[in-house]
């Protein structure tokens, strides 16, 4: 079974920012790609961002790119997402996931085999 842990999480207000972390113990052996994904209130999972153990492919979506951040610390089996200047918008559900290898592009929901739970954001303005 895989694990993967989402955390960093909270109620924020706009202007705030964010780390949100996903400890994956199985990235970067069997499973070479790591994305994010999040979730607002009555809409479907929408691909935030990927990454790859060597760093070869990275990715954010191009609208969020100029305050998402992805990175990672494979010493902790550790990726993390950085959101500046937060928004109501940006109020989600956020999930970490995993597939075989990536894609270049935004990662889509029914490429990722493994799930974590979800760390939930809200944004107040």
């Amino acid at each position: 079974q895989v694990h993967l842990a989402e955390s960093g999480g909270g109620s924020v207000q706009a202007g705030g920012s964010l780390r949100l972390s996903c400890v994956a113990p199985e990235y970067s052996g069997r499973l070479n790609c790591l994305a994010w994904f999040r979730q607002a209130p009555g809409k479907g999972r929408e691909g935030v961002a990927l990454i790859t153990p060597g760093g070869a492919i990275k990715l954010v979506a191009d609208s969020l790119k100029d305050r998402f951040t992805i990175s990672q610390d494979l010493r902790v089996h550790t990726v993390y997402l950085d959101i500046d200047i937060l928004k109501p918008e940006d109020t989600a559900m956020y999930y970490c996931a995993l597939a075989t290898r990536c894609r270049w592009g935004i990662p889509m929901e029914y490429e990722y085999p493994h799930w974590g739970q979800g760390t939930q954001v809200t944004v107040s303005s």
